[in-house]
């Protein structure tokens, strides 16, 4: 059976209707998860097909996009991004690169459209996790980086999200992976204190990870942050 298969998609930009490839979801269970939630897979990753590509205009968005654009918001893909595009079909299998293609043009596409902080920072970690299946850790680190500063602006803007103990986690994690311990722990400690969050796995990641990070000090010698000192996990 072929892992793909193929629906149809009306591009929010230019009203073209194209075809897209999907993983079936009988094939999208992951063989192991990183602690950012990056996903490895036996066969075909299903990441490679979540971001659709308008062979017509090259306008590139999610399942999560905006399903709708503003005349504004298309005359400013359009001059940034459109007049540029060489048409060219995204549709079927897709190799790494092409994968790391469609995630950079829908990034350039949510910014152009001003699209959501937590959809771009999606789209920044993913890119990330892309890095990381190539083993360029520096670009990886890179992006690591810019998609925390989007989901900073997400628990900052977005409302509710005190309690969104998954994008708290995150946060925490992602100073972590860059070596932040201190900013690290203020956001664990969120999580494992808070007596509002009630997200039982969220709240034992975020004491596996304090407790990692305790070792990894200890064992570097470095003095701990002032939350583990008046804290234990």
């Amino acid at each position: 059976m072929d892992p793909l298969y193929q629906t149809k998609v009306t591009c929010a930009c230019c009203g073209s209707v194209f075809r897209t490839s999907r993983v079936r979801p009988s094939l999208k269970r992951a063989i192991r998860t990183d602690t950012d939630f990056c996903a490895y897979f036996g066969s075909v990753n299903p990441d490679f097909y979540v971001v659709r590509v308008c062979p017509s205009c090259g306008f590139a968005s999610t399942e999560n996009s905006k399903e709708m654009l503003l005349d504004v918001h298309k005359e400013a893909y359009q001059d940034q991004i459109g007049k540029f595009w060489v048409p060219r079909d995204y549709g079927g299998e897709r190799t790494a690169r092409e994968a790391m293609e469609c995630y950079k043009l829908a990034l350039l596409s949510a910014q152009a459209v001003q699209e959501k902080d937590r959809l771009i920072a999606g789209l920044l970690h993913h890119i990330a996790w892309l890095y990381r299946y190539e083993g360029n850790h520096p670009m990886e680190l890179k992006f690591i980086r810019f998609a925390l500063d989007a989901y900073i602006r997400v628990y900052q803007t977005e409302a509710g999200s005190g309690s969104n103990a998954r994008l708290l986690y995150l946060i925490g994690e992602l100073h972590r992976r860059l070596g932040e311990y201190h900013e690290a722990v203020r956001w664990f400690s969120r999580v494992i204190h808070d007596k509002s969050i009630t997200d039982a796995s969220m709240i034992r990641a975020s004491r596996e990870q304090w407790t990692a990070i305790r070792e990894d000090m200890a064992r570097s010698g470095e003095e701990l942050p002032e939350e583990m000192k008046q804290n234990g996990a």
